[in-house]
């Protein structure tokens, strides 16, 4: 296997593409593609090929890749898929090292044929192939969206995967909570370029510091392993693997092309590797987020702080059922706790500050617990009654974890319109939040997992 740490810098910052296939009708992927990296504002040179000639979007449009003026370092082929093999040909005789595949309709429909021609005419030609069936690629830190997904702002965390809808959907979310990304690979049917040499790469990389990874299938997975033991005492590596179930298997196979081997052996391994692993892909991107801003948990004690007893309680059994503890504070803090609190207040943790809690009980308990070492994480619920504004807890929140941030905090204020003024105060603030008590409690999870990885392999 060929070494790609630097060949894969030809995908992720070339200084020209071709976009093969461009299409001067909106929709068509060819169009959408070549739209995406204009409006990205990509700082290179973007030569679009059609064999119709003409302008699309500015740009003068070059019948083959054979005659655009300087060889582009990286192709984006948008065409059918039979002529794709082509398609590298031509690329090959220009010069091209490195192609994006996106056209479809190769293994992940059985047409294997066409899939082990693209394969040879690119070993035969010297050019990397990231897909066919990919979504594109992203490296938001030059501005490159050669891609079919929503456009993401700069951020600590890239995605590996094998499906571009996942990415779509991880954008979105990344959209909608204020996260950025650094890099996207959609590596589709894997003909070439795998999961296994991009996570290599990031691993190297200085703007990526959380890798989040989907799967459905690896086929190297000793080297998965090898590559992963590497990098997951420096950076967190975060894995959604997908065709858990017989049904799910088939369905993976019809995406990709490949069979899916059995979970117990992805489990095993993935441990075995320091991946910590999640099942949702709210789950896997929500414990991104937390792992690029949060602490590690260095231990299993949760201290809950409510307004509220259901969630609260609710909260409880989703953190024990994941191996976190919710223990009773000790005689000495249960005595300050009381110092600070009416009677009517539990403080057997959770600590139930009733429906009437303010700012003062939220702050004074928060400034309590953040400074004890009986606990290692905190989880902040607040549930407003009718006459209660969400702000003055936020602000309560914000202030404790300002003065004391060695520890992971998460508020969990819930739930939508209700808390949205609060949640804008938490935004403001870089408080981590959630409207999700199982979320909060997966994440905390993973801020211990990655705690207990760190100690594991040496860090």
């Amino acid at each position: 296997m060929r070494n790609s740490s630097h060949e894969l810098e030809g995908f992720l910052k070339p200084s020209s593409v071709a976009v093969i296939g461009a299409s001067s009708e909106p929709g068509k992927i060819g169009y959408e593609v070549l739209r995406n990296m204009i409006v990205a504002g990509f700082k290179g040179r973007i030569y679009p090929v059609n064999p119709k000639g003409g302008e699309i979007l500015g740009l003068k449009v070059y019948t083959s890749v054979l005659e655009v003026p300087s060889t582009p370092e990286l192709a984006v082929i948008c065409t059918p898929a039979r002529v794709v093999p082509q398609v590298l040909s031509e690329c090959a005789e220009r010069g091209v090292r490195g192609a994006v595949i996106i056209s479809a309709g190769f293994s992940e429909i059985g047409n294997y044929e066409l899939e082990k021609q693209v394969v040879e005419v690119a070993r035969r030609g010297g050019i990397r192939v990231i897909g066919p069936n990919s979504a594109g690629v992203i490296n938001s830190s030059v501005n490159l969206h050669a891609c079919l997904e929503y456009r993401v702002s700069r951020g600590p965390i890239s995605l590996i995967s094998q499906s571009g809808a996942v990415g779509g959907v991880l954008f979105a979310y990344a959209r909608a909570f204020n996260v950025g990304f650094s890099k996207f690979i959609s590596c589709g049917n894997s003909c070439d370029v795998d999961e296994v040499e991009v996570l290599e790469y990031l691993g190297l990389d200085d703007e990526t510091k959380v890798i989040a990874m989907y799967v459905e299938v690896v086929r190297r997975g000793r080297d998965l392993i090898r590559v992963a033991k590497k990098i997951s005492p420096k950076k967190p590596i975060v894995a959604l693997k997908a065709g858990r179930s017989s049904a799910g298997a088939r369905a993976a196979q019809s995406h990709t092309g490949k069979i899916s081997t059995s979970q117990a052996i992805y489990d095993a391994a993935f441990k075995q590797a320091g991946i910590i692993q999640v099942s949702t892909i709210d789950e896997l991107f929500f414990s991104c987020k937390a792992l690029s801003q949060l602490p590690i948990l260095r231990g299993r004690r949760i201290a809950i702080v409510t307004n509220s007893g259901g969630p609260a309680v609710l909260a409880t059994d989703e953190c024990e059922e994941l191996g976190l503890s919710v223990p009773e504070p000790s005689g000495e803090l249960m005595s300050k706790l009381r110092s600070i609190l009416p009677s009517y207040c539990s403080i057997r943790n959770p600590i139930d500050l009733t429906a009437v809690a303010n700012y003062e009980w939220y702050r004074r308990v928060l400034d309590v617990i953040l400074m004890s070492d009986e606990y290692d994480g905190v989880l902040v619920i607040f549930v407003p009654p009718s006459f209660k504004s969400s702000i003055e807890v936020a602000k309560a929140v914000c202030d404790a974890y300002s003065a004391n941030p060695a520890k992971p905090l998460i508020a969990c204020f819930l739930y939508g319109d209700v808390v949205e003024d609060g949640i804008k105060v938490l935004d403001r603030n870089g408080i981590f939040h959630v409207q999700s008590t199982r979320i909060a409690a997966k994440i905390l999870k993973a801020l211990l997992e990655y705690g207990r990885i760190k100690f594991k392999f040496g860090s």
